[in-house]
């Protein structure tokens, strides 16, 4: 087992990884920007150590940094949760000619997988459904324009190395299309330090159901069920559960098998996540493969009995075997993303200093957060501040008690989504399980009642 592990990356998912390395008596090390300095996971970490300013590119993003900060404190391991380096080839294999062991895909699987371009062409040849679209990476605006024209609008261009909704962009004209290819690379570099786009055939109103894995060094692999992550806004999730209101058992089957096989094809190492598009008809499209931890990845846990998943993570690449047991949930989750936004202003970002906070508590809840009363929400980053996490017997309890977590859960100083989840929460369609990715396109937040 490793001795001391850095974890290249900030917030809750930071400081997720350093209480599983606590409690697996494994040293921690943190980074941070100078933004990051009163964070959580800064405090709570046995070191830290500072890796620049607040842009992620002087901090986050800066491979150069990172590496110093492991060699200076000594470390066998680097975690680099979700975003950021997560799935960045570059760093994995810097990583590896180190010394130090990257906890995550490898650059080959990275290359095949993690760049969403190769994964579908990885994919067809390992004969999973993959949704129509370019062959591989799109090397001028004019390819792409001929490839729009052939498959018909509405388009999707998407950045390969894209996550998190970022660098993607939903085209249903011609005249669209070009302004969306330049503001999607520019989103792309900015955030992912590269700009290579594909394009897909749009599929309307689908489902966005993805299976968790896990794969072990001797090219052993299992699945943990599925998180339906439908309810999005601009490609970002905002809420997640499972199982998912529109799984059948032989849906469960038949995505399970392929998410096995879409592993199994390249000897996947490590926790990932399979992302499938399913029309409304169940049948399925592999969308792309997160070579590595998803925010989402509490509602997995809370359903399969005293399973960490980062645990498990640190354990694989440690070289420990897994058991493969496919999974099918027998409780209900759901999470919610708390996010430092106005929902009452098309979700604009609010940072700013949180001067009060009471996170909610009781039997079946569980908060995933860095923040505190106190604490001052810096502008540069995501703006998710916490997940809220409710489990139970049957989906109708888990959503129970979700409105009773969020009316208690108090932050004042700056806007949240709460207000939103709550009258989501309320809202007919998701109460019958009737949502799509289409979900938000006629939301609309109720004004609260004046008193």
């Amino acid at each position: 087992m490793f001795k001391k592990i850095l974890i290249a990356n900030r917030g809750e998912i930071a400081l997720r990884i350093i209480r599983t390395c606590k409690e697996m008596s494994v040293k921690s090390v943190a980074v941070y920007s100078t933004a990051d300095e009163e964070s959580l996971h800064v405090r709570f970490a046995d070191e830290a150590v500072c890796i620049g300013p607040p842009p992620s590119n002087e901090s986050y993003l800066k491979i150069s940094n990172i590496i110093a900060a492991a060699e200076i404190t000594n470390v066998d391991a680097i975690h680099p949760g979700y975003g950021f380096l997560a799935e960045n080839a570059k760093f994995s294999k810097i990583c590896d000619e180190h010394g130090i062991k990257f906890i995550g895909a490898s650059a080959d699987m990275i290359n095949k997988m993690g760049d969403k371009a190769n994964a579908k062409k990885t994919m067809r040849a390992a004969g999973v459904p993959t949704i129509p679209g370019s062959e591989g990476i799109l090397e001028t605006f004019k390819e792409t324009k001929k490839l729009a024209k052939k498959f018909g609008y509405p388009v999707m261009v998407k950045a390969t190395a894209g996550g998190g909704g970022k660098g993607m962009r939903a085209v249903w004209k011609e005249d669209e299309l070009k302004n969306a290819w330049d503001s999607a690379k520019k989103e792309a570099l900015a955030s992912f330090g590269n700009d290579a786009m594909y394009l897909e055939k749009l599929i309307e109103e689908p489902h966005h159901i993805e299976i968790q894995i896990i794969g072990d060094r001797k090219g052993n692999a299992c699945h943990l069920s599925e998180r339906d992550c439908s309810i999005q806004r601009r490609h970002q999730k905002l809420t997640e559960e499972t199982p998912s209101p529109f799984m059948t058992k032989k849906l469960r089957n038949e995505m399970g098998l392929a998410a096995i096989k879409a592993a199994e094809c390249i000897k996947y190492e490590g926790a990932g996540t399979v992302e499938f598009l399913v029309d409304k008809n169940r049948k399925f499209y592999f969308m792309e493969m997160n070579t590595r931890i998803q925010v989402e990845h509490p509602i997995t846990e809370q359903v399969v009995i005293d399973f960490d998943l980062i645990r498990e993570q640190i354990k694989i690449a440690a070289g420990e075997l897994i058991v493969g047991i496919n999974y099918t949930p027998k409780l209900h989750s759901i999470e919610c993303r708390i996010n430092a936004e106005d929902p009452y202003n098309d979700f604009r970002p609010c940072p700013g200093k949180i001067t009060e906070f009471h996170s909610p508590g009781g039997h079946g809840v569980r908060i995933d957060t860095h923040v505190y009363a106190g604490y001052t929400i810096p502008p540069y980053y995501d703006s998710m501040i916490a997940k809220l996490i409710t489990t139970a017997q049957t989906r109708e309890e888990a959503i129970s008690k979700m409105k009773r977590a969020l009316e208690e859960f108090i932050v004042e100083g700056v806007k949240t989504t709460i207000p939103f989840h709550l009258q989501l929460m309320d809202h007919p369609d998701y109460l019958a399980g009737k949502y799509t990715t289409a979900f938000m396109d006629n939301f609309e937040m109720q004004e609260p009642d004046e008193e």
